[in-house]
């Protein structure tokens, strides 16, 4: 049977999910960056081959179990995620000079009536939130448009946060929104997308059911010249009037004198324009525009289809003031979102964790200069890593196993951990032997030599995963991350 899941629904969702971020007992997230090596077609033990493409087209992840795991496999470092960090965001739409843009409308995509025909949009579009009806001044004012000048183009910029309708002398209609803080155009401003939120004078001064755009949808003939007023808006609300001007025997204007409250349906009759003086007048058909629940800026994310949402995440170089867990010497290619993931088997709170394995190397002998992206085996073990990062300072190895041969599994198709005072021989001929002492070194405690993450890997849930081209890192260099899920 047709069905549709509504908009209300979707805004729903990107609320529910909003506010998991700040309930008292709500989820902790995480962003996570990985895959340090480029992008190739590698094999796994089982001889299956995985094609990743590559780092100038990687390619579209799958929603499987399996990339969930390669997820964690290859992950380098996570940051928290807080409340802060996330807006509604709605489709960012600036104004331009010499745009035609949708006016606000309460019916589009319904069926003509006795036609296959929906109503649309100037643009086209059959559904509102597809449509080009609101707009982000160079004052960073949201404007939303209620009278597009019956299809004209805009030549005069809104200004000014008026709760009254603005009147442009291009012809068009417009009601302010809201303005965008600092803080949301620093962190949630974007090519694309723009906080959205509700002005508490705006939402405050709206009036539920009130009609104060109509349209003429047909001019109608024969009517007697001149403004007549006191036309009644029916329907199920109260109060609206409207005056209306004939020319030469046809509708040429109409002014809400009146707009009224509480109408969820409205019209006007032909029969009382004629009786307010436009006498002999047949065939006009004027269309009310129904505002939304609560009236024009009431609630302004439900109003502009606030059904996405924006996570804004700043990777500071190596987040020295959070142990280092980020390292700027190699690049990543992965960005995840991870929910309620464990360290040491506990839920993890802390502000950055460590994704990698670290081994103390010792300084006698000299070892030698491991270079991000080789191969490190260790021939008594069999086992394999890639390496992330060398930090000749302290003598720490830090390095990655994933799934894939050469990578992570030894020649008999096992994961196998680095361990004990085996020789570690990089693929460029590099060797260190790891130093056993239990000890802690630059925020790290290696017992017998070595350090797991601080993240338990394929624990919690990965919510989103991007493949990209690779993201060079330096420590005097932040990262601006900004992801937008649509609900």
């Amino acid at each position: 049977m047709p069905a549709i899941i509504t908009n209300k629904f979707r805004i729903h969702n990107s609320e529910q999910f909003e506010e998991s971020f700040s309930e008292a007992s709500g989820n902790v997230y995480y962003l996570g960056i990985g895959r340090p090596h480029a992008y190739t077609t590698s094999t796994r033990p089982d001889s299956r081959t995985d094609n990743e493409g590559t780092d100038s087209n990687p390619i579209t992840p799958s929603d499987t179990g399996v990339e969930e795991f390669y997820a964690f496999d290859d992950m380098m470092a996570a940051k928290r995620i807080t409340s802060s960090d996330i807006s509604k965001v709605v489709p960012r739409r600036n104004w331009l000079t010499g745009t035609i843009y949708d006016m606000y409308r309460h019916d589009y995509g319904i069926y003509i009536t006795g036609t296959t025909t929906q109503t649309t949009s100037t643009s086209g579009s059959t559904n509102l939130f597809d449509s080009s009806f609101y707009v982000l001044t160079t004052a960073r004012n949201v404007y939303k448009c209620l009278d597009n000048n019956n299809g004209a183009q805009s030549t005069v910029e809104p200004t000014g946060t008026s709760n009254n309708i603005l009147s442009t002398a291009d012809g068009y209609k417009w009601k302010y929104m809201y303005t965008l803080t600092a803080a949301q155009q620093a962190n949630f401003l974007s090519t694309d997308f723009m906080a959205v939120q509700t002005n508490s004078t705006v939402s405050s001064n709206a009036t539920d059911g009130a009609i104060n755009i109509v349209i003429v949808k047909a001019v109608g003939t024969g009517g007697t010249d001149g403004t007549h007023t006191n036309i009644p808006i029916r329907g199920d609300g109260s109060g609206g009037v409207v005056s209306v001007t004939v020319t030469s025997g046809a509708i040429s204007g109409i002014t809400v004198t009146n707009p009224g409250s509480g109408y969820t349906f409205a019209y006007i009759k032909n029969a009382d324009i004629v009786t307010a003086g436009a006498v002999g007048l047949i065939n006009s058909e004027l269309d009310c525009i129904i505002e939304p629940k609560g009236g024009h800026g009431f609630d302004a994310p439900k109003e502009l289809g606030g059904f996405f949402v924006m996570l804004n995440t700043n990777l500071e170089g190596t987040e020295s003031a959070n142990s280092g867990d980020f390292s700027a010497a190699n690049d990543f290619r992965k960005v995840s979102l991870l929910r309620d993931v464990k360290s040491g088997g506990s839920a993890a709170t802390v502000t950055t964790l460590r994704a990698t394995y670290a081994v103390k190397i010792n300084s006698s002998p000299t070892p030698g200069t491991f270079v991000a992206d080789e191969t490190i085996t260790q021939a008594s073990t069999g086992a394999t890593g890639i390496v992330v990062e060398w930090d000749s300072v302290n003598n720490i190895l830090y390095y990655i196993q994933t799934r894939h041969n050469n990578n992570g599994v030894d020649s008999s198709g096992n994961k196998v951990a680095l361990s004990g005072t085996n020789v570690i021989t990089s693929s460029g001929g590099a060797t260190g032997t790891p130093d056993t002492t239990t000890q802690t070194v630059n925020n790290i405690t290696f017992t017998n030599g070595y350090a797991n993450p601080e993240i338990d890997a394929d624990s919690g849930d990965l919510m989103y995963l991007e493949n990209r081209a690779p993201i060079t890192r330096a420590t005097d260099q932040t990262e601006n991350i900004k992801l937008i899920i649509e609900f």
